[in-house]
């Protein structure tokens, strides 16, 4: 941009500024009348200064400024895919009356509730693959998943050889590598798994079994493979406690996470094994025993005694919000008297094994959040322990083999991954399976965190992300001005709740060394074609990330997190937001704050006001205003049928609205502090601010049922309100008779 421009722009500003003044210093001498409406005046005058400074940045840098284009791998690859996506400035008002990933008018749709006497538990209703809209992060229907954007950028990331890299960094990609590579596990077969349990002593299901002590076993799968049959155990504050300020940290004991489908029955408040999955569950063990050679002759006798037991195991578990409202989480209890109430396991034992070489005393405190559980486990476990008309099938063995192939089972043959989708079908899961770079991916990343945070700490361009925080931070400050609030109390209210706010990017205070993340590793020996192995040794290093948890304070960073949150005073924003396609150090500007900043002003209004709807009258004015315009483009394509919005739906609406004019307002303030801007294919400013947001707008959020139309066509609205847009868009909302009101 010219330096005259410039001299123009700092112009307006500059009688902005002086009109403000004149404002203050003649508004105690004008008549008491007008005392009411100062507010408003200096508002509408506001609004038209910044109409004219924003339409004059538009048409300067439009007409009189020839924009560069960016060149970078990154740019072309972003103009690559811009050129196969659709224009919103040149498509038919029919393009917006479709809802995001739908091809049926929102007019049309309808909406079904279900209810249900029984409820699945939580811990049963964890899918192993995610869902279709998280397939290639921007499908055919250009709904977006943050998540499923971050996942290809790690993938791109684990697939780079970038030449010098560390020992972890090595083995990371290298653990990749021996998932994606196929061919050897299924020439591997079941054979690592068979190995693994000999060196358990065997099992009873082959015939060969050493008669190996219960608690022996039960504690090698807790230390070496991460593997908790009759319970779970995890690391973690009292909350009551640390709501007074004692941070001490505990070993807790949990119901596990049993294999066998239960339902609740909150009538009754009992737990079972759900009636109608028993069959199929039955056939999927069978089937597993017989991939593992099980004599045919004897394995239905011991899937018959893995169902049998786990279905006794089930009637003692509850699901969260029943233990909860009986008081059963976080009782404190010392692993003696623990020992007394429920002696069929050696908790100290265990414990130490699970926790070794931390020492641990009968005297320590543990918390434990379902005490009737754990006491019914154990007698069940001395009930089937004696019954000598089982003591050659060892069932209680059995069943500790069967959760370990379950907690092996992402580095087994595609085999047992058939017989697990053929059970979930069954259970009436219509899932899509996830591509192989994903599943490796995810898998990567439970073992692998820390250096792929490390990675990505490296390319994400820090400094320029934590700019369009802070850059979109102070227009949404900026932009609560201009509301009109049901009181003042709820003004004060938000204000100081926003003037707290610490807007930051989520990193940790000491990124972890090259150096460090080598030694965390150094005990690992990766196979770039063995992954059973692999899988294995990562297993046996998560005891140590307990040890860590439970003595220290860890600064855990949730590489796979893509939405913000508030911690304290801090609003955390997670590096994964700012990956390709949302952001790109090299990309204009433009595109920056078109995509990643629109999504930052979206979560800050989200997060910060959730209640806005009561605290001010603006929400429902813009809301019923946008909705206009849309039945007023509805009518105008020849359809008909409009109804009025719902508070949710008002709410949406006006969220996204804001928040894509205060992310434009950040892109022109940052524009007059640095006019030079690049662009791609010749695509003026503003034009391709929109032409981005138009690209992520249908996302797939939990607020996405509550936007009753495209938000893309949010872009019609505000090319109406203000001289922005360089051309009108051809599904324009103002006719030559009439000119609908600016929103």
């Amino acid at each position: 941009m010219s330096e005259t421009e410039l001299e123009i722009l700092q112009q307006l500003e500059s009688d902005r500024q002086r009109l403000h003044m004149s404002y203050s210093n003649i508004e105690h001498r004008v008549k008491p009348v007008w005392m009411k409406h100062r507010k408003w005046l200096l508002f509408l005058l506001s609004c038209i200064l910044l109409a004219g400074m924003v339409g004059l940045i538009n048409h300067l840098a439009h007409h009189f400024h020839t924009v560069t284009p960016c060149l970078s791998p990154a740019c072309q690859w972003a103009s690559a895919r811009l050129s196969t996506s659709a224009d919103p400035f040149t498509q038919p008002c029919d393009y917006f009356l479709f809802t995001c990933g739908s091809d049926r008018l929102l007019l049309d749709s309808e909406r079904r509730q279900r209810s249900h006497g029984f409820t699945l538990h939580a811990e049963n209703q964890r899918k192993s693959v995610q869902s279709k809209q998280e397939d290639g992060g921007l499908r055919e229907n250009k709904t977006l998943s943050r998540k499923a954007v971050l996942l290809q950028y790690l993938k791109k990331i684990l697939e780079t050889d970038s030449g010098m890299n560390s020992s972890a960094v090595q083995k990371t990609k290298g653990f990749y590598n021996s998932c994606l590579d196929t061919k050897s596990i299924e020439t591997a077969g079941a054979d690592p798994f068979l190995s693994l349990i000999k060196k358990l002593g065997g099992w009873a299901v082959s015939g060969q079994w050493n008669q190996t002590d219960f608690n022996t076993t039960l504690g090698l799968l807790m230390r070496d493979y991460n593997t908790f049959p009759f319970f779970n155990i995890y690391v973690g504050k009292d909350p009551y406690e640390a709501a007074r300020g004692i941070n001490k940290k505990y070993i807790q004991i949990d119901q596990p996470d049993l294999l066998i489908p239960i339902e609740w029955n909150s009538k009754t408040e009992k737990s079972r094994a759900k009636t109608e999955t028993l069959r199929p569950f039955l056939a999927s063990c069978q089937q597993y025993l017989n991939l593992l050679g099980a004599p045919k002759s004897s394995s239905l006798i011991h899937v018959g005694s893995f169902v049998s037991l786990s279905s006794q195991l089930a009637v003692a578990s509850s699901p969260l919000d029943s233990r909860l409202s009986k008081g059963q989480l976080y009782q404190h209890m010392t692993i003696k008297e623990l020992q007394r109430q429920a002696p069929a396991i050696d908790w100290l034992g265990c414990l130490q094994a699970a926790f070794y070489p931390l020492p641990l005393s009968a005297d320590d405190d543990v918390l434990l959040h379902n005490l009737p559980y754990i006491v019914q486990m154990s007698n069940t476990i001395i009930k089937w322990q004696n019954k000598p008309e089982l003591s050659n099938s060892a069932p209680l063995h059995t069943f500790m083999v069967l959760n370990l192939l379950h907690t092996l089972m992402p580095a087994m043959d595609s085999r047992f991954f058939e017989t697990a989708k053929n059970f979930s079908m069954a259970l009436g899961n219509s899932e899509e399976e996830a591509p192989r770079w994903k599943h490796c991916v995810l898998e990567t990343e439970r073992g692998f965190d820390s250096v792929l945070t490390h990675l990505l700490s490296k390319v994400t361009a820090q400094k320029e992300a934590e700019k369009i925080i802070q850059s979109v931070f102070h227009s949404f400050k900026s932009k609560l001005n201009e509301f009109e609030w049901t009181d003042q109390t709820s003004r004060q209210l938000v204000m100081e709740k926003v003037d707290s706010a610490i807007p930051k990017l989520w990193t940790t205070k000491e990124p972890s060394s090259e150096a460090k993340l080598d030694l965390l590793f150094s005990e690992m020996i990766v196979s770039n074609q063995n992954f059973f192995s692999n899988y294995v040794q990562l297993l046996s290093l998560r005891q140590k990330k307990r040890i860590e948890v439970l003595i220290t304070e860890p600064e855990d960073i949730d590489i796979l997190s893509v939405t913000p949150f508030l911690f304290g005073k801090k609003l955390l924003f997670p590096l994964g937001m700012f990956v390709p396609p949302l952001f790109h150090p090299t990309y204009p500007r433009a595109i920056n704050y078109g995509a990643a900043g629109f999504l930052v002003a979206k979560d800050i209004l989200h997060l910060l006001l959730p209640d806005i709807s009561s605290q001010s009258k603006t929400v429902n004015a813009v809301g019923e205003c946008v909705w206009t315009h849309y039945l007023t483009v509805s009518e105008k394509a020849g359809r008909g049928g409009g109804f009025p919005l719902s508070a949710a739906q008002q709410q949406e609406v006006w969220v996204q609205y804001t928040a894509l004019q205060v992310a434009l307002q950040a892109y022109h303030q940052n524009l007059m502090q640095q006019p030079n801007d690049t662009s791609l294919s010749g695509i003026s400013y503003t034009r391709l601010f929109f032409r981005s947001f138009s690209q992520i707008n249908c996302e797939a959020d939990p607020y996405r049922d509550s936007m009753p139309f495209k938000p893309s066509f949010l872009i019609t609205v505000i090319c109406a309100k203000y001289n922005l847009c360089p051309t009108s868009p051809q599904c324009s909302i103002q006719t030559k008779q009439n000119s609908l009101q600016a929103c």
